[in-house]
């Protein structure tokens, strides 16, 4: 599977964006997709999945209410959602695909993508 992610920019606190990545390969309808993210000078951190259907999807805590996550099969795409940007969304987004059963540890994700850069101005 190869992952293509898009959709970043630099955008002001308060807009909202809408990744998406785009992925190849036969097998991406029965693969988990997540997206997660790392800001500059701090770990990778999970921020959300979707199962291959799309009928469950799980989120980190944090992102919570302000983030959503969906799949078109169809399109071979995922997309994440980000409504109510803060400075601190400031970071690469990068998307992930696993298949392993769901719901999916964090590091049981075995394809990445190359990463967006989001830029959330105060």
């Amino acid at each position: 599977v190869q992952l293509q992610a898009s959709g970043g920019g630099l955008v002001q606190a308060g807009g909202s964006l809408r990744l998406a990545c785009a992925a190849s390969g036969r097998s991406f309808s029965s693969n988990v997709m997540g997206w997660f993210r790392r800001a500059p000078g701090k770990d990778g951190v999970f921020l959300a999945q979707i199962n291959w259907s799309g009928s469950s999807t799980k989120y980190a805590d944090s992102v919570k209410g302000r983030f959503t996550i969906s799949r078109d099969n169809a399109k071979n795409s995922v997309f994440l959602q980000i409504n109510s940007l803060k400075p601190e969304d400031t970071a690469v987004y990068y998307c992930a695909a696993s298949h392993a059963t769901w719901p999916v540890n964090s590091d049981r994700f075995e394809y990445w993508g190359q990463g967006t850069q989001v830029t959330v101005s105060s």
